[in-house]
């Protein structure tokens, strides 16, 4: 429910605060398993470029953290359910929720952790065609 008072400037810190949650956690997790996996034959690689994705998500998360503290904003309850993410925050003395489902969530948390690792931008974002569509019609 949208409060009147937490303008869409603060929402959008606030999914962007859960959006880096998740994003370092993932990274955090993926460089564990790549580290503890023995399928890759040079795995320090693999870690370094992981690694520096999360030491980006958590310079940002920092940086909202920082933001969170001057606007008065704290989040808490932050749970994942079957329709998507969903947290409770305060905002100068107002409660409200914010609720993400999954697509859109994922769809975003791929976009980011894309830029926060240094690869292009997805063939669907770029207007990229197929082979197929891009097959001269005769």
């Amino acid at each position: 429910m949208a409060i009147p008072a937490v303008t869409s400037e603060k929402r959008a810190l606030i999914k962007s605060y859960l959006l880096l949650m998740f994003i370092h956690k993932v990274f955090e997790r993926d460089c564990r398993i790549i580290q503890e996996s023995d399928v890759f034959k040079t795995p320090q690689l693999y870690v370094e470029v992981v690694g520096n994705g999360a030491k980006r998500a958590a310079v940002l998360l920092r940086e909202v953290k920082q933001e969170f503290a001057k606007r008065a904003i704290k989040v808490f309850d932050i749970g994942q359910g079957k329709e998507g993410i969903e947290a409770r925050y305060a905002c100068r003395g107002y409660i409200g929720s914010i609720n993400i489902l999954w697509p859109s969530f994922r769809e975003e948390m791929m976009d980011r952790m894309r830029a926060y690792l240094n690869l292009p931008a997805s063939e669907a974002e770029e207007g990229v065609l197929t082979p197929a569509e891009a097959a001269p019609v005769r």
